[in-house]
């Protein structure tokens, strides 16, 4: 049975385990908060697959994250979370709608990297919101947010060295966090981590790797995730 349909993933119930769930990647593709879509054929099993590939790989380095495994080239297994209403953007070089708020120029490097929370709104457009926003409101207890921040900061560690090593710059991006009701301060990396929702530039050109292709019609989208997806040596993501 479905339970919600976002952007580009579609969760199912999974019959007798209601502790789980099946995350479905579509070959949809949004941009500018659902105001630019189209659907690119075979990018919902990269994305699938690429989202498994990193999960695992932060899985080994002791970070909890949702997804427990693959079930096809389109879905994986994994947990049923109550999910925070927060996205946790980390920025290690300045980009996008940084530059624009602060008129700072493009591919500054941010050291230390820079770490934002948003509410997770479309109809508000994700606004930047700060930790006494969250406190205030009771969008999160104050160990969550420390949490959020402290895993996300992890997150980034762990995966710049895996990203420079296939020849890139994880420039950007953004993380979501869930807990089971039982145990909230038990925070797992939940959602994805697929190119739809990081910046990711050919460490020698600064080609832009990820959605901002999409997004500025630089074209050649599924291409693009097919190569980053090969350097990483993610295994049976040639196009089927």
């Amino acid at each position: 049975m479905q339970l919600s349909r976002g952007k580009a993933k579609t969760l199912f119930t999974v019959k007798n385990q209601p502790q789980q769930l099946i995350m479905h990647f579509r070959d949809d593709t949004s941009a500018f908060n659902g105001n630019k879509i189209e659907s690119i054929p075979g990018k919902g099993r990269l994305n699938n697959l690429f989202n498994h590939h990193i999960m695992q790989h932060l899985r080994s380095h002791h970070i909890a994250t949702h997804h427990i495994q693959l079930i096809n080239d389109t879905d994986s297994l994994v947990h049923s979370l109550t999910m925070l209403p927060i996205e946790c953007v980390i920025r290690n070089r300045s980009t996008g709608s940084l530059c624009k708020r602060l008129g700072i120029p493009e591919n500054q490097i941010l050291d230390p990297p820079l770490f934002e929370f948003f509410l997770k709104n479309d109809s508000l457009g994700d606004p930047l919101i700060t930790k006494s926003h969250i406190l205030t409101f009771n969008w999160a207890t104050r160990t969550q947010a420390e949490l959020m921040k402290s895993l996300s900061m992890q997150v980034n560690r762990l995966l710049l060295p895996l990203f420079q090593q296939a020849g890139y710059i994880l420039v950007d991006f953004k993380l979501e966090f869930g807990y089971q009701p039982s145990h909230p301060n038990n925070l797992f990396l939940a959602d994805e981590f697929t190119l739809d929702g990081c910046r990711l530039w050919d460490s020698n050109t600064l080609e832009k790797m990820d959605k901002d292709r999409f997004r500025h019609n630089l074209g050649n989208v599924l291409q693009s995730y097919q190569t980053v997806a090969t350097q990483l040596g993610i295994p049976h993501i040639h196009p089927s």
